[in-house]
């Protein structure tokens, strides 16, 4: 992080793919133990480099040595007193955080006050993920809002870099599911469901937002509930994407299944349908197409619903 500018550094990003929400908080969580005060008779490492320390960090952990850990991680966040300059703060905060100690991250970040314009998108963003790692998900939102005003990009247009694979590529994650993810967290899913109702990107990403936000909008009225899954499909049918389709399907039907049978009626020959298409089509495309009969598929054909009250 402390080797590329902001820009750079989301330019990179946006090469990315994107992950699931919990995988991507689930990567960015610390494990380490808290920063805590050097102890002393303990092996380290002479030079006091940020590479040397992170290298003995990597050792510590990979042999459960939490004291030395400990100690290691006091040495980061006494490595390079303020003041210094922005890279600086970005290369020893980054060093902490790989280190399995995002609140001493923090407070190395806090150490730098950025400036309003390019120094404000990379240090913006390590604080996103060391908020996200130390699982402060109000500091993570916070973060996230500054982000966005500072990259001038909307939250589902901005792509937030994640990980780094070996080849040098970022996985990328749109900032407006990350958010949602913070909402959440923070027991605020009526907000989260308003933002996923705002998403507009053509196709698969849409269709799932609006899935999701109708399973977190369990007191909002049926209508609503139905006219976004019915907005879904057709975002999914435009994209192809048949077997999300027939899973938007499903949730239709579990949403009418304490209505009367002529409401669900229409949702069920649909289904039917559409299990029909899924089936023609899979020996024609079949790693696009799996029928939902097929190993991990959909669930088969539901049952016509009986009309008796």
């Amino acid at each position: 992080m402390g080797r590329l500018g902001g820009h750079e550094l989301l330019r990179q990003a946006a090469r990315g793919r994107r992950s699931l929400i919990a995988t991507a908080l689930l990567v960015l969580v610390g494990w380490g133990p808290a920063v805590a005060a050097p102890a002393p008779g303990l092996s380290l490492p002479t030079s006091t480099g940020l590479d040397a320390l992170v290298r003995a960090c990597t050792a510590a952990r990979q042999a459960g040595d939490l004291l030395k850990l400990r100690t290691i991680q006091a040495l980061l966040l006494q490595a390079r007193p303020a003041p210094q300059p922005l890279p600086v703060v970005l290369a020893n905060a980054e060093a902490l955080l790989r280190c399995g100690a995002p609140d001493g991250a923090l407070v190395v970040l806090n150490r730098y006050s950025p400036a309003p314009g390019p120094e404000t998108v990379p240090w913006t963003l390590l604080q996103w993920r060391a908020a996200t790692a130390a699982l402060d998900h109000r500091l993570a939102a916070q973060a996230l809002n500054r982000l966005v005003v500072a990259a001038g990009l909307s939250l589902e247009r901005l792509q937030v870099p994640l990980i780094q694979d070996d080849k040098g590529r970022w996985r990328t994650m749109a900032a407006l599911d990350l958010m949602v993810g913070h909402l959440d967290a923070l027991g605020r899913r009526d907000e989260a469901v308003t933002l996923l109702l705002a998403s507009r990107a053509p196709g698969v990403e849409t269709a799932q937002r609006w899935s999701q936000a109708v399973s977190w909008s369990g007191s909002w009225p049926l209508a609503s509930r139905l006219g976004w899954l019915d907005r879904a499909l057709d975002q999914a049918a435009a994209a192809g994407a048949w077997g999300l389709a027939a899973s938007l399907l499903d949730q239709q039907l579990e949403l009418l299944s304490d209505q009367p049978a002529d409401l669900r009626r229409r949702v069920e020959e649909r289904r039917r349908r559409l299990s029909r298409r899924i089936d023609d089509e899979a020996p024609l495309r079949p790693k696009v197409v799996r029928s939902p009969r097929d190993p991990g598929g959909h669930a088969a054909i539901p049952a016509p619903v009986s009309s008796q009250p």
